[in-house]
């Protein structure tokens, strides 16, 4: 007998259907999706309308951005996925209306229990509020609420919530100051 090692009995927690359907939004997704010309927003919002996407109203979609599962993506009006950006959206990701990811952000909405040999996935729901910008390269974890007009500097790692309002910044994330009012 060997001894135990982490991803022993490991098997993937989606069915059969989930998988496949992963498979043919890849396609689309590396394809279609992504050499479909820059403006093109809304035959972007129109492609993950198809896979399950809940999209209301206007959005910009960089042809660039990837989704995981666009069944578990909500965008309201306004909101933006900027080029680059990672959605890894093991549960809901929700953009608010007029929040902002800037490129190369990167939303995790999943983990694994390594408290368990077996490493089970666990997944939690990110929610961005409305007009929340996140700057270039921010990561945000799974769980985390990042309050109305919050700003998230830079290169920084959220992984509890934000308060709305206020400027944050870190590794590990945390607000240094109020946001004024916008003009």
């Amino acid at each position: 007998m060997s001894a135990p090692y982490l991803g022993q009995n490991c098997t993937t927690p989606y069915p059969k259907s989930a998988v496949l359907g992963r498979w043919l939004w890849l396609l689309v997704q590396s394809t279609l999706f992504r050499w479909s010309p820059r403006p093109f927003h809304g035959f972007r919002a129109f492609l993950l309308r198809l896979f399950g996407a809940d999209i209301t109203g206007p959005v910009v979609i960089f042809p660039t951005a990837r989704i995981v599962f666009p069944r578990h993506l909500s965008l309201a009006p306004h909101s933006m996925v900027g080029p680059h950006v990672n959605l890894y959206n093991l549960a809901r990701i929700r953009l608010e209306t007029g929040s902002n990811l800037s490129q190369h952000c990167h939303l995790c909405a999943g983990t694994h229990d390594f408290t368990q040999w077996s490493m089970p996935l666990v997944t939690r729901p990110i929610t961005i509020g409305p007009n929340a910008w996140l700057g270039a390269d921010v990561f945000v974890g799974p769980g985390v609420t990042v309050g109305e007009l919050c700003v998230v500097g830079a290169r920084s790692v959220v992984v509890k919530d934000l308060p709305a309002r206020k400027i944050c910044v870190g590794s590990p994330c945390r607000p240094v100051k109020d946001r004024p009012e916008p003009v």
